[in-house]
């Protein structure tokens, strides 16, 4: 590994290689790997487990390391460091062996930072994020259908939507994703963007897959009335109970809409918790969005809000009630810069709130990010029992001008933070980039929070 600011590996069986892991970019002075996490995970037959190049003395966090519930098999050294030096013993007499924790780097205590190179107790893990009977995290991969045959397939397009970006899609849409649903059938999403007016509802039982990721995109009075907020896609009614399976397509708002929600997950899966892969939303800076350069130029300085830029609510909100959902690489992002300028620019658009997590209980959120919403990127609010796997998040780059939670007002019922709840050293307001409250048993397994742009300035 040469490169990166964090990763997570999960699920990871290595053997019969020199090294397994190797985290050193050949020495400290160019340790440009920020952080390793590696979980439930297995090497065998490897003569060094991991090897890494991270020293007491440094005064950086690059180079920091966590396993969890990894299995060795006839490994020498578990983890060997600079100079061939063992900082943990590998297997005894080519025996199997398992590392509950151990870390290596910078730890708080929550005074630091403290240099910790050793075992640790390892997270208590609930035992509703674990795969059946086994101690590992669960874990799903997205469909691919390849099984079905072409009959079990419904084209979005074939059956009446147009996906041109102008016409309303709304009750092809519709109508496409209720019959699907009932007959066991599959959503094919062609490739396009299909301009909606009103709120899609996804049944239990929905499972969508898009082409080349298309675009569902909200525009319209339905969604611009920041105080009614509307979901965009709404992922079953409140109580409802049962699965779906979405994929590859991305949520996105045309124009104003100060209400919108792009997804909001009601449902509850009790038996298989449902899956969302590699489905996005993304609020402004791409064509048809009309949030791009020409409506929305960044203005570095300015508290002046343009409330015809004002592009969403809340990205996503999870609600109360929920259990059994199963996230992975989703990014849910507000636009800093527009993706058709030659050289991607600068503009200004607001959202209020990344990912609001209100759910009951287990969720697995996997390879995620949210980035430049005003109020907050993460929230967790009296919930229990959520997995997270790789979380980052950057603040809006505009502000604090205006400051934080302009152009929007905190609303108690959804736990937002008061006003102007975190400062800078100068006392200007930013939005937060993860909140926690009333909530136990969160894990989090990497994270890279970046809370330090100031008027577009890092």
């Amino acid at each position: 590994m040469v490169w990166d600011w964090g990763w997570t590996f999960q699920s990871i069986k290595i053997n019969n290689c020199s090294i397994g892991l190797n985290i050193t970019n050949q020495s400290p002075a160019s340790q440009t790997v920020g952080s390793a996490t590696f979980i439930d995970s297995s090497i065998s037959n490897t003569p060094i487990g991991v090897l890494t190049s991270h020293t007491r003395n440094a005064t950086f966090t690059n180079g920091s390391l966590i396993l969890e519930n990894v299995q060795l098999d006839n490994v020498r050294t578990a983890i060997q460091g600079i100079g061939n030096s063992t900082l943990l013993s590998g297997t005894a007499n080519g025996g199997p062996r398992t590392i509950a924790a151990w870390v290596q780097g910078h730890s708080y205590e929550p005074i630091g930072p403290n240099f910790i190179a050793g075992p640790v107790s390892p997270f208590a893990r609930p035992q509703a994020l674990l795969d059946g009977s086994t101690q590992n995290f669960y874990t799903r991969s997205k469909p691919q259908y390849a099984e079905l045959p072409v009959s079990q397939f419904i084209s979005a397009r074939s059956e009446g939507a147009t996906g041109d970006g102008k016409t309303d899609d709304t009750q092809s849409l519709q109508d496409i994703f209720i019959r699907a649903a009932s007959s066991g059938k599959i959503v094919f999403l062609d490739s396009g963007v299909y301009r909606i007016t009103r709120t899609l509802y996804l049944p239990k039982g929905s499972k969508i897959v898009g082409e080349a990721y298309p675009i569902i995109l909200s525009s319209g009075p339905t969604f611009a009335k920041m105080s009614d907020p509307q979901p965009v896609v709404q992922v079953g009614k409140s109580d409802e109970k049962g699965c779906v399976e979405l994929s590859d397509f991305v949520v996105g708002t045309q124009g104003p809409q100060a209400g919108a929600v792009g997804i909001e997950w009601n449902l509850v899966s009790q038996d298989t918790p449902s899956g969302m892969w590699d489905v996005h939303v993304r609020i402004g800076g791409f064509a048809g969005s009309e949030l791009q350069l020409a409506e929305c130029p960044a203005t570095p300085g300015s508290s002046e809000v343009n409330e015809k830029c004002i592009g969403a609510h809340t990205s996503m909100h999870v609600s109360k009630g929920v259990r059994g959902l199963y996230m992975e690489n989703v990014w849910l992002w507000t636009a800093d810069h527009d993706l058709d300028d030659a050289v991607f620019k600068n503009i200004t658009v607001y959202s209020g709130r990344g990912l609001n997590m209100q759910a009951d209980s287990e969720v697995w959120v996997v390879g995620t990010s949210v980035e430049h919403h005003a109020l907050y990127q993460y929230q967790l609010s009296n919930t229990r029992s959520i997995f997270l796997g790789h979380m980052s998040s950057e603040t809006a780059y505009y502000q604090p001008s205006p400051s934080a939670p302009i152009p929007f007002t905190p609303n108690s019922q959804l736990n937002d933070p008061p006003a102007c709840s975190t400062r800078n050293e100068t006392g200007q307001c930013f939005g937060w980039g993860l909140r926690i409250l009333d909530s136990q048993d969160i894990g989090i397994y990497g994270a890279g929070l970046y809370s330090f742009f100031n008027s577009y300035n890092n």
